[in-house]
């Protein structure tokens, strides 16, 4: 039979073999990088997506005879450490994703190279401390605490210790810590009680704050209780959390993750089972359950229970509007917006949800809507590491500039992180943001909720 070219179905998962030794072998996975690397490099249509693919094609076209089999094995990690695991390019760009033949998941690989980097010891601490965001977001809501540290992410000398200890840019924005935490200052459940489900909903919401939610912006937590108090819709602060484990996943630390899923999952599982629809506010975090996990652990049913259960808030309340039970009372024009539509919203295949929102929004009040649909280059860690930090950067330069578009009076983004890595970009570039809010912000202020 002979391999056609392209895929025409949509893209599958398979389950990540992480717990067979196999796994972790360098040989095996030195072949396996060497395998799709070929490929890569006879394809190419990835070469606008980050960083990894350039670094590849350089490699290949500085050999002999312009091959993969040229490169150093040991120059493969110039991809590796370039990739974030944003997986646009198997969503999106890719023609030779399983079902093809060829059974291509770039971003799946990848991880498998970090976690062999990860097992053979070969990550730093500074790294390791960055991704520990449950721990340094532990001292969120201790007065003295969150002003030292926070005065300390604002001075020069201040940067100059978290760049010599951690590895971060000095000229990368990075989260203050909130005087409270989101699960501290939240009621721990609203005051509607009745449960109204819809064709598309439940009609019961159990809110998983995330660690960047809770300690370091709780007001996007605040505004998505405020909706759903709005709309009469019982919610619950989930009981106890963990991270989520997604910095985790992108060191490579596949034990770890499966720790914060040790913590979360019977917890979560119990909401699900009783109903409720879990939200969460980060994108990153809401991807973690839908995909990441389910695919770590295909066969425990809890974790794919927890999958079917979670939900984008958005995702949420556009079905909740489909369902004919979501207020379209909005009261307050929004102006004219640029909206960024995030990698890992992008990759839950949900659709333009939040985009669907602001145009309901707009068949009431005024707002203009300008979508960006574009990597900008945050992606975790990535965007802050002093190696990374410029690229990222780079990368972001055509949001930057189409955010930029208009001369919105506000820019927003799913992701909270991606958000300020764009005001950052827009202002380098000399077309500062007029004001940057979470899309959670802009739905509660069109509501005219104070």
């Amino acid at each position: 039979m002979s391999t056609r070219e392209g895929n025409l179905e949509a893209p599958t998962r398979h389950p990540l073999d992480w717990k067979n030794p196999d796994f972790y072998d360098r040989d095996a996975l030195n072949a396996e990088m060497e395998r799709v690397f070929d490929i890569c490099h006879g394809c190419r249509r990835c070469v606008s997506l980050c960083q990894s693919f350039p670094n590849l094609f350089d490699l290949v076209d500085a050999t002999a005879d312009g091959e993969v089999h040229g490169v150093k094995k040991q120059d493969y990690w110039q991809v590796v450490d370039q990739c974030y695991l944003c997986d646009l390019c198997y969503m999106t760009k890719c023609p030779y994703t399983p079902p093809h033949p060829w059974q291509l998941d770039f971003p799946h690989l990848m991880l498998r190279a970090k976690a062999v980097k990860h097992s053979q010891g070969l990550v730093g601490e500074g790294e390791k401390m960055l991704a520990r965001t449950d721990v340094h977001g532990s001292f969120a809501g201790i007065p003295v605490v969150v002003q030292a540290v926070n005065a300390v992410n604002r001075s020069g000398i201040g940067r100059s210790l978290l760049e010599s200890a951690l590895g971060v840019h000095p000229d990368a924005w990075m989260p203050g810590l909130a005087d409270k935490r989101f699960r501290q200052a939240a009621p721990r459940q609203g005051s509607a009680t009745e449960v109204k489900d819809g064709q598309r909903t439940p009609g019961k919401v159990a809110i998983f704050s995330t660690c960047f939610v809770n300690y370091n912006e709780p007001g996007i937590g605040h505004d998505l209780v405020k909706v759903l108090e709005h709309n009469a819709i019982p919610y619950v602060i989930v009981e106890k959390e963990s991270c989520c484990g997604m910095p985790k996943l992108e060191l490579g630390d596949l034990k770890a993750v499966e720790k914060h899923k040790d913590a979360n999952i019977p917890v979560l599982a119990k909401y699900a089972a009783e109903g409720y629809a879990i939200l969460s506010a980060i994108p990153s975090c809401t991807l973690m359950f839908k995909q990441e996990l389910p695919l770590m652990f295909p066969d425990e049913a809890d974790v794919q229970a927890v999958k079917a259960a979670m939900f984008d808030p958005f995702e949420y309340l556009v079905a909740r509007h489909k369902d004919g039970l979501l207020k379209t009372d909005f009261k307050r024009d929004l102006g004219k917006l640029s909206y960024h539509i995030p990698c890992h919203g992008r990759v839950q295949n949900i659709g333009k949800k939040t985009e669907e929102m602001l145009k309901l929004i707009g068949q009431t009040v005024a707002v203009q809507v300008n979508t960006v649909e574009r990597c900008s280059g945050h992606a975790g860690t990535y965007g802050v590491k002093l190696a990374t930090h410029p690229v990222a950067m780079k990368i972001g330069k055509p949001v930057f500039k189409a955010m930029a578009r208009n001369e919105p009076d506000v820019i927003a983004s799913d992701c909270a992180l991606a958000g300020h890595h764009i005001a950052q970009g827009m202002a380098q570039a000399g077309t500062p943001a007029k004001a940057l809010q979470h899309p959670l912000s802009l739905l509660r202020n069109a509501y005219g909720l104070d």
